[in-house]
């Protein structure tokens, strides 16, 4: 498979993997979610393991070439890194940060600002699951030939009131997200992202001035973050990288379309 093009491989490319969240929609499932058991192993063997939710995203980074991981837990969700290991196993390098501000996503992202400052960041959801093997290559080359500091994965929303729907210009850049609208005549939405240092830079002061607020406001988006950049005159683009729309397992209802959904894209 194609890897990142070698002008990206210029400046590095770090994976970000948040996995500080409750899942309290989910009750009690044993484990963490983000290694919740989504397929039996390969041959069934003893002491085989079988995959785990998160390893669909690592496995899409590692595929791209990408092999340097930052994971960020909180405190008590010590089954991921004894089931993750060092990532040596998948042919990762993998680091796991401990989460500061409960105040959303943005500020788990944060505890990775001193070692991704300087990178290109390409983000992944633990609790995605979608087919489409070159997703993030396509997102960093995209950076690059549009000249963006953003790049959006572009997928049809199936349920648009639990995503951030995307509105474009017919040139791919986005002119607005819409955060978890209620009713839109939007169609599509955001699942993965690829940004330049130049948005890790605006996050970071961006978070400086709202943890002021922050525990008196709603729980903090990516997509907040991405919205105030576009309003801040940043360079935000979409790529389309999938027809198909992706399985986010946050719910007891899309745990129970889990099976059916792999099945289907095997």
């Amino acid at each position: 498979m194609k890897k990142l093009n070698e002008k990206s491989k210029q400046t590095s490319v770090i994976g970000v993997v948040p996995m500080a969240g409750l899942a309290k929609r989910l009750g009690n499932l044993g484990c963490s979610k983000e290694i919740y058991p989504v397929e039996s192993a390969k041959g069934g063997t003893e002491g085989s393991k079988p995959k785990v939710v998160c390893e669909h995203v690592l496995e899409k980074m590692q595929r791209a070439g990408i092999d340097k991981i930052y994971i960020i837990l909180r405190d008590g969700k010590w089954d991921i890194p004894a089931c993750l290991g060092d990532g040596s196993k998948q042919g990762l390098n993998l680091a796991y940060l401990m989460m500061g501000l409960p105040h959303g996503t943005p500020y788990s992202i944060e505890q990775a600002y001193p070692f991704i400052q300087d990178s290109i960041v390409v983000l992944g959801f633990p609790d995605m699951i979608f087919a489409e093997e070159d997703i993030y290559t396509r997102l960093v080359s995209h950076l690059e030939l549009v000249d963006a500091d953003v790049a959006l994965g572009i997928f049809p929303a199936d349920r648009p009131e639990k995503t951030d729907m995307v509105d474009m210009a017919d040139d791919g850049s986005v002119r607005r997200l819409v955060i978890k609208p209620t009713h839109t005549d939007l169609r599509y939405c955001w699942g993965v992202v690829a940004w330049t240092p130049v948005f890790t830079h605006f996050m970071h002061n961006y978070l400086a001035s709202h943890q002021n607020i922050a525990a008196t406001q709603p729980e903090l988006f990516v997509g907040n973050v991405i919205q105030a950049g576009i309003e801040s005159g940043l360079s935000v683009y979409g790529v389309t990288v999938s027809e198909q729309p992706f399985l986010d397992i946050g719910t007891p209802e899309d745990l129970e379309r889990l099976s059916s959904y792999i099945n289907k894209r095997k």
